[in-house]
């Protein structure tokens, strides 16, 4: 071989694979490419999918102003409260010797709840008794000796000084024995105090005692406690700005209704009545404290829980309302964005009253009847022009038509021939002709 001849090249196999790979990435950039000149040129004076150019139309959500009832009410939170809760101590001291209940049941007034050991005011009694029949048999006594000295006196057999001391000591004896009655009495009460019964009817709680414990009048934590649940009071604080309408109402004899729910608002658990109104006013808060009662048949209202209150002052009739979503909140007040015939919106200030459930009535600034935009709103101005749902879904399928058309060389922007360019073909088409016929003869 020729020293100056040539190197042999080595020839590089590309598996298919990798030409695929190739392939596929050069596509893929020509598509992109494509896809850049369209949105930058292709569209002319349309941006993006046939847009005009500047900020698109926003889709927006609608609802109409309609009329309905909306009560008035006032908003607190409350504490459940039981119309009675009775701590249940024990009258007289002692050893506890039974207990008679379960702790969370139903209990009724002068139920047996527990007992003291009555062993020692079963033998108080007993000599209670037995110095009354002492003292009444020496009344029996000086009674007798007093008319045999009144005997002896009218028979001028004795002296009238002796009569008026025997007199005295019958006068003493009968204090003796009604101070034995009462004794008695009061060791009979002692007797019946051993039994600790319920002073009321309800829910009896945990019981604080055991057996064996020796309880006495002066403890503080008692028996158990016994709460009454039906009815049941709820206790909230009104603002003093709210205390002239609600004495309005009830001065017109009217029964303010008021509902319970739940912590989270959305579960009503009572149905009652507004009771009363505390006497005095809070000067630190600015509050009076009111009470409303329910029947709470069901339980469902348990003594100590926190319950969201709506007290119904008064009801708006056929006010316009709207959804809650569809009033803004600016720094000259609030505000709705009105649909016009022109799929424009204007923005209105309005005056909202109060709200029941998703809708909020408006005391001034709408008419039922109009439409209000309820979604989308966020980037909405004065004059704006939006899209409601329906008509964008039509929108963006003719734009996708439209852009693919062009893409691809045809549908909605396809250009019509020229008229001049017609002409020549259709004068060439006509030579054809004219050639095809002398070539047949």
């Amino acid at each position: 071989m020729n020293e100056h001849s040539p190197l042999p090249v080595e020839t590089i196999e590309r598996s298919p694979r990798s030409r695929r790979n190739a392939l596929l990435t050069v596509l893929a950039l020509v598509a992109v490419g494509i896809l850049a000149w369209f949105l930058t040129r292709g569209g002319g004076e349309q941006g993006g999918f046939g847009g005009r150019r500047g900020r698109p139309p926003t889709t927006v959500g609608i609802a109409k102003v309609v009329g309905a009832d909306v009560p008035q009410s006032f908003e607190a939170i409350g504490t459940v409260q039981p119309v009675v809760a009775a701590t249940v101590r024990p009258q007289l001291a002692g050893t506890i010797f039974s207990i008679n209940f379960t702790e969370g049941q139903n209990v009724r007034e002068g139920q047996l709840l527990a007992q003291i050991d009555p062993r020692p005011y079963r033998l108080a009694l007993a000599q209670a008794e037995a110095n009354l029949a002492r003292d009444e048999a020496q009344l029996n006594l000086a009674r007798t000796n007093l008319r045999r000295f009144q005997t002896l006196l009218q028979q001028d057999s004795i002296a009238r000084q002796e009569v008026d001391t025997q007199a005295a000591s019958v006068k003493q004896v009968e204090g003796t024995v009604a101070a034995d009655r009462a004794a008695v009495g009061t060791a009979r009460l002692n007797l019946q105090y051993t039994s600790i019964t319920a002073p009321v009817s309800g829910r009896i709680g945990l019981r604080l005692v055991d057996l064996g414990n020796y309880v006495t009048p002066g403890d503080a934590n008692g028996v158990a406690v016994i709460t009454q649940s039906s009815p049941i009071d709820v206790s909230f604080a009104v603002p003093q700005g709210n205390l002239p309408g609600i004495l309005a109402k009830r001065g017109e004899g009217e029964s303010l209704r008021v509902t319970a729910r739940d912590q989270g608002g959305s579960t009503v658990i009572g149905e009652g009545r507004f009771l009363t109104f505390d006497n005095r006013i809070d000067a630190a808060t600015g509050t009076v404290l009111a009470k409303a009662r329910f029947a709470n048949a069901d339980g469902r209202l348990f003594p100590s829980q926190f319950v969201n209150i709506s007290l119904a002052v008064d009801t708006l009739r056929n006010a316009a309302t709207v959804p809650v979503t569809a009033v803004r909140h600016g720094t000259q007040g609030d505000f709705v964005f009105v649909l016009q015939a022109d799929k424009t919106v204007k923005m209105r200030p309005i005056k909202a009253g109060p709200t029941s459930g998703t809708r909020v009535a408006i005391l001034d600034g709408l008419k039922v009847g109009e439409t209000v935009i309820t979604e989308g709103a966020d980037s909405l101005e004065d004059g704006a022009t939006v899209v409601l749902p329906g008509e964008a879904r039509e929108m963006r399928r003719r734009e996708e038509k439209g852009f693919f058309g062009r893409l691809f060389g045809g549908g909605e922007s396809a250009q019509p021939p020229a008229a001049g360019q017609g002409a020549r073909n259709g004068q060439g088409g006509e030579r054809r002709q004219q050639q095809a016929g002398g070539n047949a003869r």
